[in-house]
């Protein structure tokens, strides 16, 4: 590909703008609706400049002419989890040419939280893989692998749930041997597995965007003697070879086999027989393809009041809402997308969902604002009628969002572990300052503690850790991703001595590079962090996670559940990034609650690169001055001369006149889909940097990847090799082998993420390309956290005109619907 410009405009140092001198960007803009049409075009007021960093013009503006429509042909898609991945409630971009707002996780399927699953990116944003395809990691032989034995963690603290309970009362071509109906449904399952298409949204109003497939949590077993991997979690072949019997009758494609065998479980072929719509369980199947397969096995027997159609249509919504990010669906919510889905009698078809345990029905009182509170005559309290909301969800979250409740609340109202003197940890909070001495004291008192900041703030649980060390404790950090740990780790080593020594510290182990510093993933699945005591316990007096919006539910409830008592727990993160690909609120919602000490960083982000990102935060896109080409703005009118101009900056114009490397220079855009989502610019990319046949998978040896072990989960390497064996890639410093035929679901190219996917990490040099038909996928938490995402330089491929300013200052974050903050309120109030 040419690195000369197709056209001449205007390169800017500055703040993202248009139509004004130098970037300016007014900051109130009337809100729009439509989606920007990737040919609008964008006049730029110079000539001969070319768009490179080191050759850009003092002056010039752009004025941009816009004209809007509908984007044919866009493809959505899912996010890792690990969107997301941007897993999710990621920005995806849908095949409609609607935008999502979730970007995969991007759980190689960058949950697009379908996923803002940003998922599945959620939905998923989209893109989720199944779970049993998401155990398949490789490990050393005779070892389990850590993805299965996050699935067998998942197994045991479900049973525990359960008992606490008790007690308390390639784009897949769809032609090969296929056509038709047939085809499109393996396709759609297929494209939603490996994060390259999300699952539909139905709670969007007015226009429902897909949201990124919620990503599993990361999980870790109890601490049971680990056995070896020699138990497959594939479905046995004569199960498989029966389920393709049953989908071959119906209509469906055989190939699906072994994922619906997988989903189902045991005796997979009398379900299908029994309830055809039991199909709509399998990853990307949606109500329409289920009703095909049931009418060709039913007959005149199927019709569309068939209670087993209304119960699989319910759980089918309740699973798409918790892709988008909800808990739990209120009810009228519910019954409307029941009806739009044809079901005649929404209210039979959820009371039968609740009878057969598929579903769980609760009544939340709510608080009246603004309105006295009812008041009971002759003392008679029980007559009071309170207001209350109706939420309907599925069990897994339920129980989750419940023991996290339990768990939460057993740390706000025990008392901690006292290591170290009360005169110790007072010595301490005096040698430190400012919001960091509050922090050490708020944590020598407390056991549960909230700190939020930018990445400056950083060095505020980094000097409490420290701290936490010197005074005896067993004291450890857990980040959302491996550069996140690797990054705090440097800052450990930076700010203290003790981080290093772990004799210091009662001879407590050290994580990777010497540090105690660990991600979630691996500190649940005991592939890293301080182990398990003998009652099942994390072995340490003091946990710091950061990142703590990308916590959702069910990885909180394992890490509370997972602390001895007498532990503290800190959460720290930024309150104004996108939230977590899977369902759930964890970090906002405590935050609103108020239920522990908070602790809010004094320390700004510096910088031009800090103070834009600061403004975003409060809603306001502000110009900056940028002496140093730290902001620069590459204006652009279309889908094509914006992959060339991401392509020059990467490979040529950052390197020569910023000096950072390509390979460490990460590209963010807002899907997966489109003439400019994630898979078009990594095409592009590969063939100028590492350009070759792709022999495996479409992969070669120096091809940046990110692998999604689990959905929701995200790791940025790069391949190594490959071999009979599988696909060697090298993730932060650590070797994996990913299998060969897991190498479509879960490993994608990673020159170009969604904001899900690089939630949580940090590079020198940030590409944000926003192209004209992401326009509707922009909000203020999207744009703050792919700006946030630079370290040293930031450029932007600005094709969305006013929508940028818009997004900032007028569209906040998704809402959820959640249980948590109502279930808090008893925890606390019995203390």
């Amino acid at each position: 590909m040419s690195t000369e410009p197709e056209t001449t405009e205007d390169t800017e140092p500055g703040t993202p703008g248009t139509g004004q001198h130098h970037g300016a960007v007014p900051a109130d803009v009337d809100t729009g609706g439509t989606e920007t049409d990737p040919g609008a075009r964008q006049a730029s007021g110079a000539e001969g400049a070319d768009a490179g960093v080191g050759e850009m013009p003092e002056a010039g503006g752009a004025d941009a002419g816009a004209g809007a429509g509908p984007v044919a042909g866009a493809e959505g898609d899912a996010a890792a989890a690990g969107e997301h991945s941007e897993a999710g409630g990621a920005d995806a971009v849908s095949e409609s040419g609607q935008v999502s707002e979730a970007e995969d996780a991007d759980a190689v399927s960058e949950p697009g939280q379908v996923s803002e699953a940003e998922s599945a990116d959620a939905v998923s944003e989209p893109g989720q893989v199944s779970e049993a395809e998401g155990a398949d990691a490789v490990s050393e032989p005779g070892q389990v692998s850590e993805a299965e034995a996050e699935l067998r963690a998942q197994q045991v603290e479900r049973e525990r749930i359960e008992q606490r309970k008790a007690e308390k009362k390639t784009p897949i071509e769809s032609g090969t041997k296929l056509s038709g109906t047939a085809a499109d449904l393996l396709a759609a399952v297929r494209a939603v597995e490996s994060g390259e298409k999300p699952a539909a949204t139905v709670f969007e109003e007015p226009r429902p965007a897909p949201r990124r497939s919620a990503p599993e949590p990361e999980r870790r077993p109890q601490p049971v003697v680990p056995q070896p991997a020699t138990a497959s979690t594939a479905p046995a072949p004569e199960a498989v070879r029966s389920v393709r019997q049953v989908l071959a009758e119906g209509g469906a494609p055989e190939a699906l086999a072994p994922q619906v065998a997988a989903t189902l479980g045991e005796g997979a072929e009398e379900q299908l027989r029994a309830d055809p719509w039991q199909l709509l369980r399998t990853p990307g199947v949606r109500p329409e393809q289920a009703d095909g397969f049931a009418r060709s096995l039913l007959g005149a027997e199927c019709g569309p009041d068939d209670e087993r159609r209304g119960r699989a249509v319910t759980g089918w919504l309740l699973e798409q809402a918790a892709l988008a990010g909800h808990t739990a669906l209120e009810m009228p919510a519910l019954l409307a997308a029941l009806a739009q889905r044809g079901v005649p009698e929404p209210e039979s078809a959820v009371q039968d969902a609740i009878a057969e345990g598929e579903a769980l029905v609760f009544q939340d009182a709510l608080e009246e604002t603004g309105a006295p509170a009812p008041v009971a005559t002759d003392g008679d309290e029980e007559d009071v009628e309170r207001p209350v909301r109706v939420l309907v969800g599925l069990e897994r979250y339920a129980l989750a969002e419940e023991s996290l409740a339990d768990g939460l609340g057993r740390l706000v109202n025990s008392v901690p572990k006292q290591d170290g003197s009360a005169e110790d940890w007072e010595r301490a909070a005096a040698a430190a300052q400012g919001s960091t001495a509050e922090l050490i004291r708020a944590v020598a008192g407390q056991g549960l503690v909230l700190h939020t900041g930018g990445e400056a703030s950083l060095a505020e649980p980094a000097a409490l850790l420290n701290t936490a060390r010197s005074l005896g404790l067993r004291a450890w950090a857990a980040a959302h991703g491996p550069i996140g740990r690797s990054r705090f780790a440097a800052l450990l080593k930076r700010s203290g001595p003790a981080a290093d020594d772990p004799g210091r510290a009662g001879e407590a182990p050290a994580g990777p590079g010497g540090s105690p510093v660990a991600t979630v993933s691996g500190l649940l699945s005991g592939a890293e962090g301080p182990g398990r005591d003998a009652d099942g316990a994390l072995d340490l007096d003091l946990l710091v996670v950061l990142d703590a919006p990308q916590l959702d539910v069910e990885t909180a409830a394992l890490l509370t559940e997972s602390l001895p008592d007498g532990a503290r727990l800190v959460l720290a993160g930024d309150p104004a990034v996108l939230w977590s690909v899977g369902p759930g609120r964890v970090f906002a919602d405590l935050l609103a609650a108020r239920i522990c000490p908070q602790v809010a960083s004094r320390r700004p982000d510096p910088g031009p690169l800090g103070e834009l990102v600061s403004g975003i935060g409060i809603g306001e896109l502000n110009q900056v001055e940028a002496p140093g080409k730290e902001v620069v703005i590459v204006p652009v009118r279309d889908a094509g001369e914006a992959v060339h101009r991401t392509v020059q900056l990467v490979a040529d114009s950052v390197p020569r006149a910023i000096g950072v490397p390509a390979e460490e220079t990460q590209v963010i855009t807002p899907g997966h889909g489109g003439a400019v989502g994630t898979r078009a610019l990594n095409a592009a990319l590969k063939e100028r940097l590492n350009p070759g046949p792709g022999r495996f998978g479409g992969f070669d040896p120096g091809d940046r990847i990110v692998h999604s072990p689990a959905p929701g989960r995200a790791l940025p390497g790069r391949v190594v090799t490959a071999d009979a064996e599988g696909l060697h890639l090298s993730c932060e410093g650590e070797s994996v082998v990913v299998p060969k035929e897991r190498v479509e679901q879960s490993v994608r190219h990673g020159w170009a993420l969604t904001a899900h996917q690089a939630a949580g990490s940090r590079w020198p040099a940030v590409v944000v390309v926003l192209p004209g038909d992401a326009a509707q996928a922009l909000s203020r938490p999207w744009v703050y956290t792919a700006f946030g995402r630079a370290d040293r330089h930031l450029s932007v491929v600005h094709g969305v005109e006013q929508a940028l300013p818009r997004a900032v200052a007028e569209v906040p974050a998704k809402p959820r619907t959640t249980r948590l903050p109502v279930l808090l309120a008893p925890q606390v109030s019995g203390a």
